[in-house]
Formats: C-alpha cells, sequence, structure tokens
C-alpha cells in the first residue's frame, strides 16, 4: 500500500520522529482511558459511589497544565527528546503504582500526580514532530498526531475487552506501565528537533520573556483548548458508562467493544482526512466544518434505537470531534513563537482541559439529576459545545504555512495565511 504524499516527502529519520510522537500520545491516552472503562469496578470494590470515581478523571485533566508548563519548559530549555523520555517514563510508573492502590484517596492521588506526567506528553511531542517536518506535510501529521488519542482509547477497549474478566482493574493498570518501553525506541532512532538545535544561545530566556507580546494569544488558545476538551471528553469520557448503565451492554462484552472500537475508527478516519483539509482549505474552516457537522449527528449517536445505528453514530460522532481535533497539533505550534513553542501549546491545551475537566462528573450530574439519562446530559453538552468551539475558532488567527526556525514580531498571530 502505497504511502501517503505526506509521508512520502519525510526522510526516514523524520519518519521515526513522527511515528515516536504518534505513539507517544497513543500510550498516554492509553493509560488515561483504562480508567474510564473501570469506573464502576473501582466504585463497587471501594464502596463509594461511581461519581466519586470519576473525580479520579478530573484530577487528571486539572493536573496536566502543570505538567504542561513545567516539561514544556525543560523543553524549551534542555530539548525536546531527553524531556520526552523522561516524561513517558514517569506516567508509566505512576500508572503501575495505581494497580497497588489501597483505596479510593490514594488513587485518586496518584491520578492527579499522572496527570502532571501526562500534561508534558503531548507538547513536547507535537512540537518535536511539527519542528522536523516540511511545512506541506504539517496538516496530514497533525491529523496523524492526534489521531493516537483515539488509537488509544481503542487500545484501551481492547485490552479492557480481553483481560478485564481474568486480571481485574488493577490487572489493568500493570498493563498500562508498559509505554515505557517507547523510551529504547526513541532513544535509538528519534533525533532532537533541528529548529530547538538552531536557538540552543537563546534557550536561557525566562518563559515571561519569551512571551512577552503573546500573553492575549495564550488566553484566546486557552479558551479554545477549553472548547475543545469539552468537545472530546463529553463525546468520550463518560461513553462507556452510558453503555454499561442505559443500554445495558455488560463493560467486558463483545457488543461494547465493538461500540467503542467503532468510535475510535471513526476519530482515526476524522482526524486524517480533516487534519489534510486544513492544508487545503485553511486550519480554521476546517475546524468549523468538523465541529458544527457533528451537531446532525447527535441524535444518531445517543438515540439510534438499535446497534447498528448506535454505531453508525459512534463512528460518525468522533469523525467530526477528532475530525476538529485533527487540527489542533498543525495549529497551535503554528501560532507559537519558536521560543516558547515546547511549552506555550501543550500549556494552552492542558489549561482548557482545566477549564474543562468538570465534563465528566458535570454529565453524570446532569444525567442523575434525570434518573440517569447520559443520553440526555451528552448530547446537550456536545450541541451547545460544538456551537461554542465554531465561533472561538471563527473569533481567532491562523497561520497555515509559516516557517519555523524564524522569528516573528510579538502580535503577529499568523492571521493572514489560509
Amino acid at each position: 500500500m502505497p504511502l501517503p504524499a505526506a509521508l512520502r516527502e519525510l526522510d526516514h529519520t523524520q519518519r521515526h520522529t513522527v511515528l515516536a510522537s504518534f505513539l507517544g500520545w497513543t500510550l498516554d491516552a492509553f493509560d488515561y482511558f483504562l480508567l474510564t472503562f473501570v469506573i464502576l469496578a473501582v466504585a463497587h470494590e471501594f464502596g463509594v459511589p461511581k461519581q466519586d470515581v470519576t473525580y479520579g478523571l478530573f484530577l487528571t485533566l486539572a493536573a496536566r497544565p502543570i505538567g504542561a508548563l513545567v516539561f514544556g519548559r525543560l523543553a524549551d530549555r534542555y530539548g525536546r527528546r531527553p524531556v520526552l523520555m523522561v516524561d513517558i517514563v514517569l506516567f508509566s510508573v505512576l500508572e503501575l503504582a495505581c494497580a497497588f492502590a489501597p483505596s479510593l484517596g490514594v488513587l485518586l492521588g496518584l491520578r492527579f500526580l499522572f496527570g502532571i506526567a501526562m500534561g508534558g506528553e503531548w507538547g513536547i511531542g507535537a512540537s518535536l514532530a511539527m519542528e522536523s517536518i516540511p511545512a506541506k506535510s504539517r496538516g496530514f501529521v497533525s491529523g496523524l498526531l492526534q489521531s493516537g488519542y483515539p488509537c488509544g482509547f481503542f487500545l484501551a477497549a481492547l485490552v479492557n475487552w480481553l483481560l478485564v474478566d481474568a486480571i481485574g482493574w488493577r490487572g489493568l493498570f500493570v498493563v498500562g506501565a508498559l509505554p515505557a518501553l517507547l523510551v529504547l525506541y526513541i532513544r535509538r532512532k528519534v533525533p532532537e528537533s533541528p529548529v530547538w538545535e538552531g536557538r540552543r544561545q537563546h534557550v536561557r530566556e525566562s518563559v515571561f520573556v519569551s512571551m512577552r507580546g503573546y500573553w492575549k494569544l495564550f488566553v484566546y488558545l486557552m479558551l479554545l483548548m477549553a472548547a475543545f476538551n469539552m468537545f472530546s471528553h463529553g463525546s468520550q469520557d463518560m461513553y462507556p458508562t452510558f453503555i454499561q448503565t442505559q443500554l445495558k451492554i455488560p463493560a467486558g462484552s463483545a457488543t461494547a467493544f465493538m461500540l467503542t472500537a467503532l468510535l475510535n475508527l471513526g476519530a482515526l478516519a476524522g482526524g486524517l482526512a480533516f487534519g489534510s483539509l486544513s492544508e487545503r482549505i485553511g486550519r480554521r474552516k476546517a475546524i468549523i466544518i468538523a465541529a458544527l457537522l457533528a451537531i446532525p449527528v447527535i441524535p444518531l449517536w445517543t438515540y439510534g434505537g438499535s446497534l447498528l445505528l448506535l454505531g453508525l453514530g459512534a463512528f460518525f460522532i468522533q469523525v467530526m470531534v477528532q475530525g476538529a481535533w485533527g487540527v489542533v497539533p498543525t495549529h497551535l505550534n503554528e501560532l507559537a513563537p519558536d521560543a516558547v513553542r515546547g511549552t506555550l501549546p501543550g500549556f494552552a491545551y492542558q489549561m482548557g482541559n482545566l477549564l474543562a475537566a468538570i465534563t465528566a462528573t458535570a454529565q453524570t450530574w446532569l444525567a442523575e439529576r434525570r434518573g440517569g439519562d447520559f443520553a440526555f446530559a451528552m448530547s446537550t453538552w456536545i450541541a451547545a459545545v460544538a456551537l461554542l468551539l465554531a465561533l472561538l475558532t471563527w473569533l481567532g488567527p491562523e497561520a497555515r504555512g509559516v516557517g519555523f526556525g524564524r522569528e516573528r514580531p510579538p502580535g503577529d498571530g499568523g492571521a493572514g495565511r489560509g
């Protein structure tokens, strides 16, 4: 099967860099989503309501800005590659520790620490990849990188389906330590970012000096990423619980796995399609189209009435949700100045996550107010957020195809191209 044109533009080393960044985000998401599949099992073991366990999702998302700032600054100062390796080992070790949590309180504390490590991976991996490839390949590679997230969700669903009955929820977290092996691949195959290498003499600047003139851009990106995260987490995090409680499909069943698999196949297709489309029509247009097209799919997704229709809804809602997301890695990295590209995209992303961290708990509360109706809660949430995301994207700047390694003056958000 021939490679897509965007990948054929890459040399051997660049392909290794893209693969490593993709796998890093895939395995990070894999570790995150394992908890979403065992919320009911954890609640049962510790004798608490399931809403208490969802605070583990909240704490993970809330901690990610800390990791994005700390690891992002380290990556801007010491290089993308070594900091990425340290970060991957850290989130893998913390995932393993979750398997041995003696109480819900300890588990929640570990999920908070895991969130710090998880928060560092996306920004570093995305900047490493985007700074290492030709500008014309960014759209497709952006969609590919972001597709690592649904691929991680799919792997978590697969491992849950195959192993949860045999090894329990604690055993799943043991399996979640495997991403640490990715470090061996990065060490052997992936070089440092050439853009960072070219800026070695400037890396001692503080974040406040480097960000001078870009704080308005940061605030905008933070709000944009809050909408993005409410969009994705609102469509994914409580979906396994919706399947189990409202559709009455057991968590470890083949049916539950197939619905989740269709959801993630749609996410993979959407990320690649809209990421590539953004190279032709612009980043903002691609995001807006994907966000608005999610709205007519909502009734099929949550009120399909049959497994076939629900499966189609799961597929197409994620084509749109992750289609919009497929543009994010390149969009944020193109808007960020060179001096803080390791920090700004990831920190804005994870601060948006912080603002959106209440999503799962809010959806659970809304569903309980209507007698456990997760279909209503998720549908209402996604419709409102899709409109918000389209509006924020329309109001913002774009820098499609901007050259890396050439500093832009503050205030030049790149609004002209695309």
